[in-house]
């Protein structure tokens, strides 16, 4: 009898131990596992590490770096994709700092250019094929200098921000509920194009970090993290709705 028993006890050690290693080998599908994504401006502002998680959750992403301000770029780039399920409408350049008496224009005209125009026109691109499929999901994402007022020189470029969100609630009401509109609002996060590492080993960095109640940047990944939220499912509920992702600079 304790011989039996010492071997249903064997066999049953054994197929747990081959359970146990079926668990670990088999893969779980990511969050946007069957999603086909479009992500903008990949190598500015949050692209890259937006990239990277998206394709750790088994996103299909598209990482596009073409040149947005001509005005048939976004038609061509929806044509060439086909289906999209998420846009990622990642819009940025690295401006420079100047008063607002200082600024022409010319600079105004690019700010919009390269924040504002090609936000709706990706929109624009975009939305027929998910109203018709009644789903789909857009993420701005947008900055925090459009929620607070701040000096240094970025009148511009919060005005072009601020456009963004605003265009982003108003089409938000349009499409709802079949298709997901939303935004982040960022800053103090680690970046190539407004937080480089040359910046950070300035004095000026210092003074503008005291202002973050946080005290310290954000990663990538992070802000990540918060798009990736607003591109899956658990924000089904979510509808024209504005994220601040700035270490509680913006209360």
């Amino acid at each position: 009898m304790r011989q039996v028993l010492a071997r249903v006890h064997k066999r049953f050690r054994v197929f747990g131990k081959a359970a146990s290693t079926y668990r670990r080998e088999m893969k779980v599908a990511g969050r946007l596992a069957g999603k086909i994504v479009i992500v903008t401006d990949y190598k500015e502002y949050a692209g890259a590490d937006i990239v990277k998680l998206f394709r750790e959750e088994d996103g299909e992403v598209f990482a596009v770096d073409k040149d947005l301000t001509i005005p048939s770029a976004a038609d061509d780039l929806i044509r060439e994709v086909g289906h999209v399920d998420i846009l990622v409408a990642n819009l940025a350049y690295p401006h420079k700092y100047a008063p607002a008496h200082q600024k022409s224009d010319e600079d105004m005209e690019y700010a919009m250019q390269r924040l504002f125009y090609p936000l709706h026109r990706l929109t624009r691109a975009v939305l027929p094929q998910m109203l018709e499929r009644k789903r789909g999901k857009i993420v701005v994402v947008g900055s925090a200098d459009s929620l607070r007022g701040r000096s240094g020189g970025v009148a511009l470029y919060g005005g072009a921000r601020a456009a963004q969100h605003g265009y982003m609630r108003h089409v938000a009401m349009e499409v709802a509920p079949h298709v997901n509109v939303n935004a982040t609002a960022q800053s103090y996060v680690e970046n190539p194009t407004y937080f480089p590492k040359a910046y950070q080993e300035t004095e000026a960095f210092r003074q503008r970090l005291a202002e973050c109640p946080a005290g310290r940047l954000a990663t990538g990944r992070e802000c990540a993290q918060t798009v990736l939220f607003l591109a899956g499912p658990e924000s089904d509920f979510f509808y024209g709705q504005v994220i601040p992702f700035a270490g509680g600079w913006t209360v």
